[in-house]
């Protein structure tokens, strides 16, 4: 499933054509530094940089005999160099070349991410400035609290993606570090000024510290951020499938003239796209659980992070691609029902102005115990008999005499109690 919808350009970043690509850039780079330095042959380096190559056929047959990726990746590129390849991989270990060009991968990966979040954060910026001011109910426990609009539920996402950018950015930030400091982490072969001009010219930050690999807390932090950034998405999704169901039908995602809901019911026009994103967020999130796992490793290390990894990468950046584009297009072409909004904010006859009622009665004179018990009887009595609630206070005594028709009538304006939504707007905005 996920390779069926997986997008182009991040299916081929975690190819093994493009992670071997990456590995070469590496070992690359090291022979360049490590030439300028006059540790290895400026003729060698040439060599390196200008005839190393490989093909993925030739690697994987290597891999069958020696059963080890790396070897297999380095004598493949060698078949390609002739003798100068004595100094490639000169003075690295395994993993100083695969968790560099790790990053590498994710760092394309992440430009790639980032770019989904600032096109679903401006979609959902257009569309709380079109329903800026469109009434509907609030809801609490699932049941109706205040009045609200639905611009407003959709500047609260906007503002949630703000912080999931902020996040992103940090974790991927982290995510762009190198390390070529041997194998324990003690620069054994190489100097550390060398790793800092590898990873200059690879455009990476090298690990301050590290033994063989770098730390996984980043890798964490970097999943952690994806699971989170999928829990957003999953939040938006289920919200719009609660506003889909039948008896609230307040909003829909897009559903074409040609399109079916169900082999049996033609009437069926149910929420996929938004019951897809909720499903696939859950996977994400679990591969952030097998992130946490993957810190803690066996002294200067072991690989039981590398197996996980070589899944849980993948699949969550390319799920979090695909769960932004998704959702980028359910925002972009969700149906919105304002009629049906306002229809929906009145059906209680005025209950849920009872708040509104009782400060009105307070600020009168009475006293706010006195003023609970007296709404709460009355809107209990008219939930239970089916009353129009707004019709039924005007002819409390108690309440008449405090509060003139015109105050009363002003109790259950649902525009004043949405008098501030400018200034929110104005605020996460700004």
């Amino acid at each position: 499933m996920i390779a069926r919808y997986t997008r182009p350009e991040m299916g081929a970043i975690w190819s093994d054509e493009n992670k071997y690509r990456c590995w070469l850039r590496v070992e690359q780079a090291a022979s360049d530094t490590l030439a300028a330095a006059g540790i290895v042959p400026k003729e060698a380096a040439k060599a390196i940089r200008e005839k190393g190559n490989f093909s993925v056929a030739r690697i994987n047959e290597i891999e069958a005999e020696v059963r080890h990726d790396v070897i297999a990746f380095t004598t493949a590129v060698a078949e390609h160099i002739g003798p100068e390849s004595r100094w490639l991989h000169y003075g690295l270990t395994s993993t100083d070349v695969v968790d560099t060009a790790q990053a590498l991968q994710v760092l394309e990966a992440s430009k790639i991410i980032r770019n989904g979040i600032m096109q679903l954060t401006d979609v959902l910026r257009t569309r709380a400035l079109e329903f800026k001011h469109t009434p509907m109910i609030g809801r609490t426990h699932g049941v109706h609290a205040e009045p609200t609009t639905f611009g407003l539920k959709l500047l609260v996402w906007y503002s949630e993606m703000q912080r999931n950018l902020a996040r992103f950015d940090a974790a991927a930030e982290d995510m762009r570090i190198g390390k070529l400091s041997g194998a324990v982490g003690t620069f054994g072969h190489l100097k550390p000024e060398y790793e800092e001009s590898i990873c200059a010219e690879l455009g990476l930050k090298p690990a301050l510290v590290a033994t063989q690999v770098v730390q996984r807390d980043r890798h964490a932090a970097y999943l952690g951020a994806l699971a989170v950034l999928a829990s957003t998405l999953d939040k938006i999704a289920t919200e719009i499938r609660h506003l889909q169901r039948t008896e609230v039908r307040e909003a829909e995602e897009f559903f074409s003239e040609k399109q079916k809901g169900s082999s049996a019911m033609p009437h069926k026009r149910n929420p996929i796209t938004c019951e897809q994103i909720s499903g696939l967020a859950r996977v994400v999130r679990s591969n952030s659980q097998a992130a946490l796992e993957n810190v803690a490793l066996w002294h200067e290390r072991d690989i039981s992070h590398s197996s996980a990894e070589r899944v849980i990468l993948p699949d969550s950046t390319i799920l979090a691609d695909y769960l932004l584009h998704k959702t980028t297009g359910l925002i972009a072409k969700l149906f919105v029902y304002p009629v049906r909004m306002l229809k929906n904010m009145e059906s209680t006859g005025g209950l849920i102005f009872s708040g509104q009622l009782l400060l009105d009665l307070a600020e009168a004179g009475m006293s706010r115990e006195d003023a609970y018990k007296l709404v709460q009887t009355h809107a209990m009595r008219a939930w239970k008999e089916d009353l129009v609630f707004r019709d039924e206070v005007k002819k409390v005594p108690e309440i008449t005499k405090l509060l003139s028709p015109e105050k009363l009538d002003r109790a259950f304006d649902y525009k004043r109690q949405l008098a501030n939504v400018d200034a929110i707007f104005k605020r996460v905005l700004a």
